[in-house]
C-alpha cells in the first residue's frame, strides 16, 4: 500500500533550518530550526506576536523566507514549492470559505482545485465523518461557529493530506463541540498516520494532542519537548504554567 511506503520512510515531513522573516527591518521569525517526524503531532505554541502565524504562513508558501530553507517531505521549497502543497493543507476558524456558496459547492471548489478523484464520493465521505450531511446544502454563511469549523476540517481533508496545518481549531468553540473536535483530530492521526502541526494558545488541547511542543517568543523558539518534559523542567502544575513562565519573562529554561 502507498500509505506503508510513505510510513517506512525516515525523512522528516517537515525539515526547517536557520529560518528568518522580516517585516519592515524586524524579524518577525528570528533563525528557527525544527523538524516534524511522520505521524507525529506537533504543538507550535507562543504568544500573540511570537512568529506562529508567520512560520505557517512560509510552510504554505504564503510568504516567502528572508533566509533559512524548508524542505517538505524531502523538497526544497524554495527550488519546488508545488510538489509538495497537493501533499498538506490548512485549516483555521479565522479563514473564511465564501458565504454564498453551499457547504457542497465550497467542497467541490477545493476537490476540483486539488484534482481529487471521484469528489463527489469524498464529500459524501467526510459529510458523514464530519456530521455535515444536513448541510451539504446550506449556504456556509448562515453555519454555527461549530458547523463552520467542521466545513472547514472538512476542505483541509478534500485532499487526503499527508501534512495537516492547524491554526487554533477549536477557538471560540463551546466545550462540547470543542471536546468532538479534538477527538476527531485524535481519531485521524491514528486512523491513518496523518502529520500535524497544530498552533493553539487552548494548553489543556496542546496536552491532549500533542506528543512534543515547540516554544515560540519574539520569534525564536526558546525551549521544545514533551509536554511532561516541560512541566518537570519549570517545575508548574500544567502546561498553562509553562506558557505563562515563558511568555512573561522569556526564560529558556527551568528558573
Amino acid at each position: 500500500m502507498p500509505y506503508l511506503r510513505r510510513r517506512m520512510s525516515s525523512e522528516p515531513v517537515i525539515l526547517v533550518d536557520t529560518l528568518i522573516k522580516r517585516f519592515a527591518g524586524v524579524a518577525a521569525v528570528d533563525g528557527i530550526s525544527f523538524s516534524v517526524s511522520r505521524g507525529d503531532t506537533v504543538g507550535l505554541l507562543g504568544g500573540n506576536g511570537a512568529g506562529k502565524t508567520t512560520t505557517i504562513a512560509m510552510l504554505l508558501g504564503l510568504l516567502t523566507q528572508d533566509e533559512g530553507t524548508i524542505q517538505l517531505f524531502g523538497t526544497d521549497t524554495a527550488r519546488d514549492r508545488f510538489s509538495a502543497l497537493a501533499r498538506l493543507n490548512f485549516s483555521s476558524p479565522y479563514v473564511e470559505l465564501p458565504h454564498r456558496l453551499s457547504v457542497r459547492q465550497n467542497l467541490t471548489v477545493f476537490a476540483q482545485l486539488y484534482g481529487v478523484p471521484k469528489p463527489k464520493a469524498k464529500i459524501a465521505e467526510l459529510a458523514v465523518d464530519l456530521q455535515l450531511e444536513g448541510l451539504l446544502d446550506r449556504a456556509t454563511g448562515s453555519l454555527s461557529a461549530g458547523q463552520k469549523t467542521r466545513v472547514s476540517l472538512a476542505k483541509a481533508l478534500i485532499n487526503s493530506p499527508e501534512l495537516l496545518l492547524l491554526d487554533e481549531p477549536t477557538a471560540s468553540l463551546d466545550p462540547d463541540t470543542a471536546d468532538w473536535i479534538r477527538g476527531y483530530i485524535e481519531q485521524l492521526r491514528v486512523r491513518v498516520g496523518m502529520t500535524i502541526l497544530l498552533a493553539s494558545h487552548n494548553m489543556a488541547e496542546v496536552e491532549r494532542l500533542c506528543g512534543s511542543i515547540l516554544m515560540m517568543r519574539e520569534g525564536r523558539i526558546v525551549d521544545q519537548g514533551t509536554p511532561a518534559a516541560l512541566i518537570a523542567r519549570y517545575g508548574r502544575a500544567d502546561l498553562e504554567g509553562v506558557f505563562l513562565a515563558i511568555a512573561r519573562s522569556g526564560v529558556a529554561q527551568a528558573p
